[in-house]
């Protein structure tokens, strides 16, 4: 079985457009003078830019629970949510200031056991928590241009954003398998 099939290249494709539209005009990439002359016309470089930032968080945190499913040998497979893709664009279509998304899920085949299930619920945010540590490091440390520090600084804000969220005790979210298989290891 390969280790991404293409069905999910194409799922992973479809989210990364969705989530540009979504987090277009609030993820902004910086002003040009060309962009104050043309205010009528559609970003396609600020839609790149979302893009840019809000896909690798959602996709590695994906990735993060397959991958994590795959050194049980269990077998996971990425598969995008329709309904929580067009919730989040209606969100974003009628301007509402509440963003709220369900891109997609990993399906796993197989049972795990509730240590298993833990570490494979606890991937996903644990990889945005480490994106969020990565940013915050590079921006306190390293020599960077105003571009590189502000894209840095956004990729620290969604991944902190998706790393709290996420792990909110709530079904469907991780956090609901999270401290659940938590609570029953420790009962």
């Amino acid at each position: 079985m390969a280790l991404i099939t293409l069905e999910e290249i194409l799922y992973f494709i479809i989210l990364s457009v969705v989530l540009g539209y979504i987090f277009s005009g609030i993820i902004k990439r910086p002003r040009t003078e060309f962009d104050i002359e043309h205010p009528n016309r559609f970003d396609w470089r600020g839609y790149s830019y979302a893009i840019a930032i809000s896909a690798p968080a959602v996709i590695l945190h994906e990735l993060g629970h397959k991958f994590v499913a795959i050194s049980y040998d269990l077998a996971a497979t990425f598969k995008i949510w329709p309904f929580g893709l067009i919730l989040g664009a209606f969100l974003k279509f009628i301007n509402s200031p509440i963003i709220l998304f369900a891109p997609g899920y990993v399906q796993i085949l197989g049972t795990p056991s509730t240590i298993e299930t833990f570490w494979i619920s606890f991937a996903g945010p644990l990889v945005n928590l480490v994106l969020f540590l990565l940013a915050w490091y590079l921006l306190e440390h390293a020599k960077l241009s105003r571009t590189q520090a502000i894209l840095l600084y956004l990729t620290k804000q969604i991944n902190l954003f998706l790393f709290i969220f996420n792990l909110l005790p709530i079904p469907p979210l991780d956090g609901s398998k999270v401290f659940g298989s938590l609570i029953q290891m420790l009962t």
